[in-house]
């Protein structure tokens, strides 16, 4: 399959794929892995400080982490891990790898949030990196009874066909691979035909109020156009750092936490102008 046999309703014009040697800019994700190798040896050496049997205080909502393609739960386990330090309370998503049919997946995903939804008797946020986060945006519409916010990071919801020509050759793979009988790999329907169009439509379904939308991108990302990434119906969080490194890189993690926490309700009495309000 080569990028004219999608369809072309997930490149909408405006919007292109990154040129072959922006993968290039990935190459960033070295120094990534070291920012967060650091902080982690940092936090290890915090929590040896820490009183015997103390544990950090619950902030907010529980956290579903939701990988992006080609990925499972153990690629946002540094995320996970980090966030858990800072009194999250977070949830694996439960995709071993997530190459499957978007709308099954999407399927999986509100099954999961039922069950911890129920689990907390609380509504739950999502955090999705990539293609993981354009299912978090089509779910959160279609069920805010589950879903208290949505942060996505890298995820091209505006033109899921913008992306490198190596993903373009990835999704070509695991299409032939279907056609060979392996089922529960995405198939061609999935990137031309009515799956495809519905899974579109439902990654930019218009949010519900009481949806919290954070959008995190990069102008660095080589591997989606970052143009993409930016909803007009979120709160654009900028960052420097590859694609693949969003999701363990110390400074993604801390905006990502940032939106994470509960807005602090304004004080009672304000001053303005040296008065009191």
């Amino acid at each position: 399959m080569t990028q004219r046999t999608m369809a072309a309703f997930l490149t909408p014009e405006g919007f292109s794929q990154p040129s072959v040697v922006a993968v290039l800019r990935e190459g960033s994700v070295l120094t990534e892995a070291g920012r967060y190798a650091v902080s982690a040896l940092g936090s290890r050496g915090a929590r040896r400080r820490t009183p015997l049997g103390a544990r950090p205080m619950r902030v907010g909502e529980p956290v579903l982490l939701v990988p992006g393609f080609l990925a499972g739960d153990s690629s946002l386990g540094p995320m996970s891990r980090t966030l858990r330090h800072q009194g999250f309370r977070t949830y694996r998503a439960d995709i071993r790898a997530n190459v499957g049919c978007t709308l099954s997946a999407a399927a999986q995903l509100e099954e999961r949030l039922e069950e911890i939804s129920q689990r907390r008797g609380s509504r739950v946020r999502i955090v999705g990196h990539s293609l993981g986060g354009m299912l978090a945006r089509g779910v959160a519409a279609r069920r805010p009874d589950l879903v208290a916010g949505i942060v996505t990071m890298g995820s091209p919801m505006l033109a899921p066909g913008a992306h490198h020509v190596s993903l373009t050759r990835s999704v070509d793979l695991l299409v032939r691979l279907n056609r060979a009988g392996m089922r529960g790999l995405m198939a061609e329907d999935c990137v031309a035909g009515r799956c495809a169009q519905e899974s579109f439509d439902q990654a930019r379904a218009p949010l519900p109020e009481g949806v919290d939308f954070t959008a995190i991108f990069s102008r660095r990302d080589g591997i989606v156009d970052w143009r993409a990434c930016v909803d007009p119906a979120a709160r654009p969080v900028e960052v420097r750092s590859s694609h693949v490194g969003m999701a363990f890189d110390p400074l993604v993690i801390t905006a990502v936490s940032a939106a994470l926490r509960p807005p602090v309700p304004p004080s009672v009495v304000e001053v303005d102008r040296g008065e009191i309000a």
